[in-house]
């Protein structure tokens, strides 16, 4: 996901660290990752100038001894999915209109008129959540991956008012650091989300608040 003039000013540096003309200054560098799965991230960007932040991109692609592998250890308990994004990887996978693939039918959660397609999906991924909201071990190994941090919001607020019990409310405390002019207002910087940090205001209802942060990311 590294944008390539990350990498490339690496490699700059190294060679006036280590006062040597030779990639990355003669040290060895390993790198990993599947250009087929996530490309670099370029806010507000075309398809081209994503692919131009590619490392395939760089200068430093051609000079690079490439090592792949061919074994998908995560999905090997289950071979048809795994042939299944391998397929879609590679491009081999028919597609439909606008080029979309169409998901096998065990893979699509089905919407009923009575719930929403969140609901739905909830009950798909987290059966009996009411009676196992206690156990550690089956809230931390099941999971919902959203596209967006608004999507993970709207899902977590929506199973943490499944859980039993009385609902509190956290809220955070933020400040500016060296903020002399008061530039930052407490109200603005409430209303940041930043990757890997939970909301300005977080309801749980659940025993355990450790409980709550693994439902989705």
């Amino acid at each position: 996901m590294a944008n390539r003039q990350t990498i490339e000013t690496i490699d700059r540096s190294f060679r006036d660290i280590m006062d040597i003309n030779e990639l990355f200054g003669g040290k060895v560098m390993v790198s990993g990752g599947d250009f087929r799965q996530v490309l670099p991230v370029v806010p507000k960007s075309t398809r081209a100038e994503t692919i131009n932040a590619s490392l395939v991109k760089s200068y430093l692609w051609n000079k690079m001894e490439k090592i792949q592998l061919i074994r998908n250890m995560r999905a090997r308990a289950d071979p048809t999915f795994s042939d299944f994004l391998l397929r879609i990887g590679n491009g081999e996978e028919p597609t439909i209109r606008d080029d979309m693939v169409l998901l096998p039918e065990k893979l699509i959660v089905k919407h009923d008129g009575d719930s929403t397609g969140e609901d739905n999906l909830i009950r798909e991924i987290f059966p009996s959540l009411d009676e196992m909201s206690s156990c550690a071990k089956y809230m931390t190994e099941t999971t919902i991956l959203a596209s967006r941090n608004e999507y993970v919001d709207q899902l977590n607020e929506m199973l943490i008012a499944k859980f039993p019990g009385e609902s509190r409310t956290f809220l955070s405390f933020d400040s500016a650091e060296d903020d002399t002019n008061n530039y930052y207002q407490e109200e603005y910087l409430n209303t940041l989300t930043p990757s890997g940090l939970p909301p300005h205001r977080f309801v749980s209802n659940c025993n355990s608040l450790s409980f709550c942060e693994f439902i989705v990311y």
